[in-house]
C-alpha cells in the first residue's frame, strides 16, 4: 500500500516525540536521580536507542528524520523534494514541542519540581551551557557534530551501502558517541526540533539561545551534503 504524505508527517511526529520525550526524559527524570541516576551514559544512550528505535518503527514510512537539519540536508543532497520538506519540519516541531509538554506534565508530579532550575532537557551556551563553554566553542561543537552525524546517515542509507538494514543502528549509536562527547558543552543538540520543543517551554534563556541550535546543526547539514556530494559520494563513485 503505498503511503501518502499525511502517513510521512504523522510519522515524523510521532518519531520527534519519542525523541525528546525518552531522550530529554533521561536527563530530566533519572539523569541525576541519586544514587540510581544514569548520568551521562545513561542520557547518551537514551537519545541514541530512541533514534534506532523509530528508526525500525517508522522508517519505512517516512525515512524517520525527526530531526529538520536531516531534512534539509536531503533536499540539499536531491534526495528529497524541498516542497515535501516543509510538512515534515512542522510535524518535526509540533512533535518536538508535544514531547517536551508531556516530559513537563510527567516531571511536575514530584514535589518540588520547578521548571526553571530543573528546565527540560533544553540547550544552552555560556552560562546556560552545562559547563559554561563559551557561544563560539557552542557554536563549533554544534556544527562539527551536526556535519560528523549526517555523513553518517548519508552513508548508512546510501543505496550503494550493502548493510542498509542496519543504517538505524548505525546512526542511532553515532547520536550516542556525539552526546558521549558533547552533553558537557551544549547538552548536544544536532536537532534543531529537539532544542525548540522544550526550549519555547522552559521560556527565558533556553528560548533567546533557541537560535544557535537551528543555525548550528542546519550549517552543519549543509555542509555534510557538500562533502558527501562533491568529495565522497561523487558521479564516478556511484558509476564505479
Amino acid at each position: 500500500m503505498a503511503t501518502n504524505n499525511n502517513n510521512k508527517y504523522v510519522a515524523e511526529f510521532l518519531g520527534t516525540l519519542v525523541l525528546v520525550l525518552m531522550g530529554c526524559g533521561s536527563a530530566v527524570l533519572a539523569g541525576s536521580n541519586g544514587t540510581t541516576g544514569v548520568g551521562l551514559l545513561g542520557i547518551s544512550f537514551a537519545f541514541g536507542l530512541s533514534v534506532v528505535a523509530m528508526a525500525y518503527a517508522i522508517g519505512h514510512i517516512s525515512g524517520c528524520h525527526i530531526n529538520p537539519a536531516i531534512t534539509i540536508g536531503m533536499v540539499v543532497l536531491g534526495r528529497m523534494k524541498a516542497s515535501e520538506s516543509i510538512g515534515y519540519i512542522i510535524s518535526q516541531i509540533l512533535g518536538a514541542l508535544a514531547g517536551a509538554g508531556i516530559l513537563l506534565l510527567i516531571a511536575s508530579g514530584k514535589p518540588g519540581f520547578d521548571l526553571g532550575s530543573t528546565g527540560l532537557g533544553q540547550n544552552g551556551y555560556g552560562s546556560a551551557s552545562p559547563q559554561n563553554y563559551s557561544l563560539l566553542s557552542c557554536f563549533i561543537a554544534e556544527v562539527v557534530f551536526s556535519t560528523i552525524f549526517l555523513l553518517v546517515i548519508f552513508g548508512s542509507t546510501s543505496t550503494k551501502n550493502i548493510h542498509g538494514g542496519f543504517a538505524g543502528l548505525a546512526i542511532g549509536l553515532s547520536l550516542v558517541l556525539i552526546h558521549i562527547v558533547g552533553i558537557p558543552v551544549t547538552g548536544v543538540s544536532v536537532n534543531p526540533a529537539r532544542s525548540i520543543g522544550p526550549g519555547i517551554i522552559v521560556g527565558g534563556t533556553a528560548t533567546l539561545q533557541i537560535w544557535l541550535f537551528v543555525v548550528g546543526p542546519i550549517l552543519g547539514s549543509i555542509i555534510a551534503a557538500i562533502i558527501w556530494r562533491y568529495f565522497v559520494e561523487t558521479t564516478e563513485n556511484l558509476k564505479a
